[in-house]
């Protein structure tokens, strides 16, 4: 991951904003897990012990990774939940060859991050980032590069509520929701600014 970094507050807390390739963000988990405790890796491995985050974090994989082991993943599915039950950013990518989330060593940026960039193109452009690409594999850059100004304009909001939505606790499936809701209402009101201030003919 390339040491790319935008940084989003939220009650008074930074939290770091990766890329890799200018189209996958990764929001930092590590940054969100100190609001509820000093010891972040503590909240994250606690979170990652669910059955209902397990089987979230699966099913994102399933849907946007090539290489993922499912019959590794059925494995910490059927374990999820139980008290014995132990699971940790490093155990997941490695057992399931996780591409959603990474975890990144090192005093200045080191931490575990999610992808939400996908989130955001589905919400808005009705596709992912790699789906794009292949369905215009002679066009440079990415799927933002070719929306026009009143997606963009939107996308900056989004990314903005995304963010207070995450610090919230929703889960993405809700807040794709919220999202989808909000980005329908702005361009409506957008276009229709647009329409009334057409001169007319």
């Amino acid at each position: 991951m390339k040491q790319v970094k935008e940084t989003i507050y939220a009650k008074g807390l930074q939290i770091g904003i990766y890329t890799n390739d200018f189209e996958n963000e990764f929001i930092s988990l590590t940054d969100i897990a100190k609001y509820k405790s000093d010891e972040p890796s503590s909240v994250i491995q606690n979170w990652m012990r669910s059955r209902d985050v397990i089987e979230f974090l699966g099913l994102w994989e399933q849907l946007h990774n090539q290489d993922f082991k499912p019959l590794e993943f059925e494995g910490f599915r059927q374990q999820a939940g139980l008290h014995a039950f132990t699971m940790s950013p490093k155990k997941w990518i490695e057992g399931v060859n996780a591409i959603g989330i990474v975890s990144k060593s090192g005093r200045y940026g080191g931490g575990v991050y999610a992808d939400e960039a996908d989130l955001l193109n589905v919400v808005l452009f009705g596709k992912t980032a790699k789906e794009w690409r292949k369905e215009n594999p002679d066009k440079k850059g990415n799927i933002r590069d070719f929306a026009d100004l009143n997606r963009l304009l939107v996308l900056a909001n989004l990314e903005s509520y995304n963010a207070i939505l995450i610090e919230q606790g929703i889960s993405q499936e809700n807040r794709m929701e919220l999202l989808q809701a909000t980005a329908k209402r702005q361009l409506k009101a957008i276009l229709g600014i647009e329409k009334k201030n057409l001169p007319e003919k």
